[in-house]
């Protein structure tokens, strides 16, 4: 702001009086109608002016100081329509010394503003969305100067807090991106763990606060930033420094960008130049956050998405440092039920929210694989991933509906939905309560064939009530995923521990225990591992054991002293080839030798399985099975693989299908391969926990499913439903089609033969 254009005072006075007057007691729209004056007065405009977004995408004026007063509340432009609908669509400032020579000028004349030539007009902004135009115009041909831009987009700020009080419009319209308030905001992801929930938004790293705008003292202001950049800069290189390890890796690059953006002299520059202007350190940093989320916001280069992502959570750390406080709220001030609303997160941090107000999850990222969303499902929490606008379209506390059946989340629901929702609610109710009736039935098939259902575990928070929850055993004991919590690979008798508790847990009934299955997506803290291309096919799980032989000792080591006087089952998972196997086994060999030698009691048996998820173990079928005990298919990799398809990227959702021709003719197969060796053979991935895919396998041979604890009740519903016979008949038709899925077909020979699903 220019000394010929400033009011007595400056800048600084211009936003301590604006402070008075939003403090004031005065209704929002009195408050407007004198903060427009103030503004013409100190700018020494003619004309000041603001337009609030209505629904409907419409510019409203709302205000205005030199235009015609009967103009208010009844000039309407639409976004993109004249000068003013161009700040609007652009988000950007616009400064002319002759506007209606402009050919987006559009007169209105009930607002008589034909003899004004210059005008300056800025977007009023919050949570990067455009709220408003606050634009300021002379009868004089001028150009107005960086500085008076820079003085308006600072006000418009303070501006922007008036207009989110919803005391002029309400919340519901200023957050309605489609411009009517009436329909609910409806945004698609990826479906990663089964379920409905309803609840107010929490963020998980929420956006700070900012309480106060106009700073006292610019000077204290500009230590204060100091000292919070001083302190991120800090932070980043101790995470490099407890993270980076010697080999590197993507979180590596990624916390370098971090601090590649916190040396950046412009963005500082930047911060340091809005604090000039008469703004906290806090709005200061808001201010830059807003700005440039409204110039890259529309970006379609994944790249600069990507680099708009890394600089907005580097502003939010830096808030966060300013502020002074941890990310997450208190239990104490979390609402009654929610839902929990983050770009990405891990386990530890999902189990850090209090359980029983917790009602679902939304991610901008997540893939089925990843330790949250197997976290979200053995905990019963629906979750939506892949959702990329979540954090730009949802506020704190906004009302959110996950529907994690069919990956959609609804975002400030009608009511017409929430009612449609309320009844699916209901009938999942009912179901649970026919579930609920059967926990101490069998699950026998309508001709009589047992088919034994256990749960998959490895939650130290678990407490696994077989009994409560109807189920045979435990299928599969992830053992890994405690210790993926903790600091590190444990050692033997805190392992001895875990395993104990498991095993007197589940009492009389069988636990089968995998092997560390580490690597991929799943990253032991300290435990150094390389950076990949592709960690899927890496080094990981077998691979890695049989390369760090001690941590597998160890394991097994502790294995069978918590089993003693029991039978033990151990599950190596990822084996590539027969030769794996052996070296596996000999080190369980050297372990009960070992035990032996030292008097040390061994369990009453021991039983060696493998995990089947690679495809080129079932070409060594006939020399493989000799030596097992137990095969237990790993369906989700075993597909990924078979399929050449990630299944973690949402482009590739539906190039695969888990009931496709192809699947159930090699399940099929596996299936007689181990009836005629005399192995056991069970299936532990998500297709055992769907009621209408573990109707396949039951059709196809296998007697033994491994699922999440919530799904025994709907699976144990469909086998007491089922004819196997009748089943098998029908499946003998279809291996052959040439289908890219089987799953309409068996859906409605589910339905047509009365089967539950």
């Amino acid at each position: 702001m220019s000394a010929s254009t400033a009011g007595p005072g400056g800048p600084r006075v211009l936003l301590r009086r604006l402070r008075e007057i939003m403090a004031s007691a005065a209704s929002a729209q009195d408050r407007l109608d004198e903060i427009v004056g103030l503004i013409a007065a100190n700018l020494v405009a003619e004309v000041c002016s603001v337009y609030l977004m209505r629904a409907g995408q419409l510019l409203e004026l709302f205000a205005t100081e030199g235009l015609r007063a009967d103009a208010v509340h009844r000039t309407r432009l639409r976004v993109g329509e004249g000068l003013i609908g161009r700040i609007a669509a652009g988000a950007q400032p616009l400064n002319l010394s002759n506007a209606q020579a402009d050919p987006d000028f559009a007169y209105r004349p009930e607002t008589g503003e034909e003899i004004y030539h210059s005008l300056m007009g800025v977007p009023i902004l919050r949570s990067g969305r455009v709220i408003g135009v606050l634009a300021v115009q002379n009868r004089t041909r001028r150009q107005y100067g960086d500085e008076e831009v820079e003085a308006l987009q600072t006000i418009a700020m303070v501006l922007a807090e008036l207009v989110g009080s919803g005391a002029l419009i309400t919340a519901d319209e200023l957050h309605e991106p489609g411009g009517n308030a009436t329909l609910a905001r409806r945004i698609e992801g990826v479906k990663l763990a089964h379920g409905l929930a309803i609840g107010a938004a929490v963020l998980h790293q929420p956006r700070i606060a900012v309480r106060r705008i106009v700073a006292d003292d610019p000077d204290v202001e500009r230590r204060r930033l100091r000292e919070a950049v001083a302190g991120l800069r800090a932070s980043v290189d101790r995470l490099i420094a407890d993270h980076g390890g010697g080999d590197g890796g993507e979180h590596v690059d990624i916390l370098e960008t971090y601090r590649m953006f916190a040396e950046d002299r412009g963005w500082l520059a930047r911060i340091n130049e809005a604090v000039g202007t008469g703004l906290t350190a806090e709005a200061a940093v808001l201010r830059v956050q807003e700005a440039t989320r409204a110039r890259m916001g529309h970006a379609t280069d994944p790249y600069l998405r990507e680099r708009l992502l890394d600089l907005e959570d580097l502003e939010m750390r830096l808030l966060r440092h300013l502020a002074g406080h941890s990310s997450r709220p208190r239990d104490a001030d979390l609402p009654a039920d929610f839902v929990l609303v983050a770009r990405s997160m891990g386990p530890a941090e999902l189990l850090d929210y209090a359980r029983a107000s917790l009602r679902g999850v939304v991610l901008e990222e997540g893939s089925h694989t990843a330790h949250v969303a197997i976290v979200a499902r053995s905990l019963d929490i629906p979750l939506v991933g892949q959702a990329r606008a979540a954090l730009s379209e949802i506020d704190a506390g906004d009302r959110v509906i996950v529907d994690g059946d069919e990956g959609s989340i609804y975002i400030r629901p009608s009511d017409d939905i929430v009612q449609t929702f309320e009844r699916n609610l209901s009938l999942r109710a009912r179901r649970r309560a026919v579930y609920a009736g059967l926990r101490d039935r069998p699950a026998v098939t309508r001709d009589g064939v047992r088919v034994s259902l256990n749960v998959n575990a490895g939650l130290p928070l678990e407490h696994i009530d077989l009994d409560t929850i109807g189920a045979d055993g435990i299928g599969l004991y992830r053992s890994e995923l405690p210790f993926l919590l903790g600091r590190g690979v444990p050692g033997v008798e805190e392992q001895c521990r875990d395993y104990r508790r498991v095993l007197d847990q589940a009492g009389d009934k069988p636990v089968v225990f995998r092997a560390f299955d580490i690597g991929g997506d799943k990253e032991m803290p300290r435990f150094q591992l390389p950076a990949e291309d592709n960690p899927a096919l890496g080094w990981r799980a077998m691979r890695l054991l049989l390369d760090r032989p001690g941590v597998l000792r160890r394991q097994v080591r502790a294995l069978m002293r918590a089993a003693a006087g029991r039978r033990l089952e151990i599950m190596f998972p990822m084996v590539a080839e027969v030769a794996e196997l052996d070296a596996a086994r000999a080190i369980v060999e050297r372990e009960r030798d070992r035990a032996r030698g030292r008097g040390t009691p061994l369990p009453s048996a021991i039983a060696i399985g493998v995990m089947l998820e690679v495809p080129g173990l079932l070409w060594q079928l006939p020399v493989l099975l000799p030596k097992v005990e137990f095969l237990s298919v790993g369906s989700n990799d075993l597909l990924q693989f078979m399929f050449a398809c990630d299944r973690g990227n949402p482009r590739l959702v539906n190039r695969y299908d888990s009931l496709a021709p192809g699947v159930l003719r090699l399940l099929r197969d596996l299936v007689r391969h181990c009836d005629r060796a005399g192995v056991g053979l069970a299936l532990c991935g998500e297709m055992a926990g769907r009621p209408l895919e573990a109707m396949a396998l039951v059709g196809l041979g296998l007697r033994k499913l491994s699922m999440t604890p919530s799904a025994v009740g709907s699976i144990k519903a469909m086998v007491r439903s089922l004819d196997t016979t009748r089943l098998s008949h029908y499946l003998d038709t279809l291996y052959d089609l040439p289908d890219h899925s089987l799953r309409d077909r068996l859906f409605h020979y589910a339905k047509d033969h009365g089967v539950f699903i």
